[in-house]
């Protein structure tokens, strides 16, 4: 039996196994090729498309399908299709204008399962679009006719993005739905009960492995519930503090290729998998 047989490690992308200039270390790639020589299943779990991950792919050479849409989905490259998908109700879209009465001025993204619309622009959405390079379709969400993956709004300010999580918040259909801050200027709409957990949960089932036989490693509020699902959370030093106290271990930050240092501490026993 190879010494990785039947273990998951599944990873945020920015901000944990991307550096900061979105580069991958060759100290990372070589662990996750050693990683998947030895038994294991190595994948990422992202708040992006599936869609416009296809050079991150290349780039890592996953064994296993991949976590997309901050949980909401489960895509498998060799096949190009989803195993798994959560669609948003149309009447989110409603939360849209509800936004807009009172933020005026923030960007608006409905992403489906294939596209990205952007119901509004502004600075965040320009930024967004010059990091992904995703083309600028302009749509308003009652035009678009596929189903809703997620509602993204883009806010570039900490005093706003706290103003308008609490006016989501106030809805009085908010319980309907889940709500996350996926990065420092995007909120996110999800489907109730969607986060990055049930990615790990699905793509478990999917491999017939035991969830307890997993390690997710991430840095942000988004990554919080696929640690707290996974048998080792781990955060690097780079994580927002909640996460740090979300996680079982902390392991060094990205630019210090924190995925070869969890899978050597994996390797020495240094992690552990809990009996449960």
């Amino acid at each position: 039996m190879k010494k990785f047989q039947d273990i998951i490690i599944c990873t945020d992308l920015d901000g944990t196994l991307l550096r900061e200039d979105k580069s991958i270390s060759r100290e990372n790639l070589d662990a996750i090729a050693h990683f998947e020589a030895e038994g294991g299943y190595f994948t990422f779990i992202t708040g992006r498309m599936a869609f416009f991950c296809h050079d991150i792919y290349r780039r890592i050479n996953p064994n296993a399908p991949v976590g997309c849409t901050n949980g909401g989905g489960l895509y498998d490259y060799t096949k190009e299709e989803y195993i798994w998908k959560a669609v948003l109700p149309r009447e989110a879209g409603k939360l849209i204008d509800y936004v807009l009465q009172r933020f005026p001025t923030v960007g608006v993204q409905v992403n489906t399962h294939h596209k990205i619309y952007f119901h509004q622009n502004d600075v965040v959405m320009h930024w967004f679009r010059q990091l992904t390079g995703v083309p600028n379709l302009e749509k308003k969400w009652w035009d678009i006719e596929e189903d809703f993956a997620k509602i993204v709004f883009g806010i570039p300010d900490e005093e706003t993005m706290a103003a308008v999580a609490e006016h989501l918040a106030s809805h009085p259909d908010a319980a309907k739905y889940a709500f996350v801050r996926s990065e420092k200027t995007l909120y996110e709409i999800l489907p109730k009960g969607i986060h990055k957990g049930c990615a790990l949960e699905k793509l478990c089932e999917h491999l017939g492995i035991p969830i307890e036989r997993t390690i997710a490693i991430g840095d942000y509020n988004n990554d919080i519930r696929m640690l707290q699902s996974a048998g080792i959370g781990v955060a690097v030093a780079n994580a927002k503090p909640e996460v740090k106290e979300a996680a079982d271990y902390i392991t060094v930050s990205n630019e210090e290729h924190a995925i070869a240092r969890v899978i050597a501490a994996l390797e020495n026993g240094e992690l552990i998998f809990p009996t449960r």
